[in-house]
């Protein structure tokens, strides 16, 4: 992986733009922004994304975020949260030179796409918010128990199934849970609907159907000047990520605005 500063923050990430581009996608950049405790690696290499994206000739981009993967970790709620860790996007799409790309997020990295996309619209030519629902102005996508989860001495403290999972999760990768709790305890800003409305990119929003962590996929597709829905037929938050469904459906949206 290569690393760059984004502002004093050293932030791991990959970069396919040595690869010859083919048509379709003729090179044009794609940030891809992942999720809550996972990695680049996990969210887009293994799921077979940047693959994909990359055959279709497009510039793969992806990012561990700070306190995720080989970026740097930081302890303080303070030094995250939806609208600094776009500024990490914005910042490494900077030191690559890439004035416009397309961003695509899960999760945690769709709501960070989505400020990224308030914040500096004139750098995203396309967003795509991957798991998200109302949530994104109605709540948060986290529960303030997950962090209390990543804080407990052993899983066995866990008792409640969905903050299970999360810990399950990050003891699988052996993550910093320490710096993912802080995580947690940042990211509690809410969007409202006037900077969904804001948003003059088309937008489009991919939910598995059976995401209850999706909530009302679109409701939030109406917020938007050109919001649309890509249902991911039988796939919940997990599922979802991966499936050909979901990959197919982007692609189509990149592509018809080449």
């Amino acid at each position: 992986m290569r690393h760059f500063s984004s502002d004093g923050v050293d932030i791991a990430f990959i970069d396919n733009a040595a690869h010859e581009p083919v048509a379709p996608g003729g090179g044009a950049p794609v940030m891809l922004v992942h999720g809550f405790a996972s990695t680049h690696a996990v969210n887009w290499v293994n799921t077979l994304w940047t693959t994909t994206l990359g055959r279709a000739g497009f510039r793969v981009v992806a990012l561990d975020h700070r306190g995720h993967g080989q970026s740097e970790k930081l302890y303080d709620p303070a030094q995250y949260g939806p609208a600094i860790m776009a500024e990490d996007v914005r910042r490494l799409m900077d030191h690559l030179a890439i004035e416009r790309a397309d961003v695509i997020g899960y999760s945690m990295g769709a709501r960070i796409t989505a400020q990224l996309a308030v914040a500096h619209g004139d750098r995203v030519r396309s967003a795509v918010l991957g798991g998200l629902g109302m949530r994104l102005v109605e709540g948060t996508l986290f529960s303030t128990g997950i962090a209390e989860a990543m804080e407990a001495p052993s899983i066995d403290d866990v008792t409640d199934p969905s903050l299970r999972t999360f810990r399950a999760f990050a003891d699988q990768l052996k993550a910093d849970r320490r710096a993912l709790a802080a995580c947690v305890r940042g990211s509690h800003q809410p969007m409202t609907r006037e900077q969904c409305a804001g948003i003059v990119a088309p937008v489009l929003v991919a939910a598995g159907t059976k995401d209850p962590l999706a909530n009302d996929p679109d409701k939030l597709a109406a917020l938007f000047r050109d919001g649309r829905v890509l249902e991911i037929p039988g796939r919940d938050h997990n599922l979802a990520v991966g499936d050909r469904v979901h990959k197919q459906g982007v692609l189509d949206f990149l592509t018809a605005r080449l």
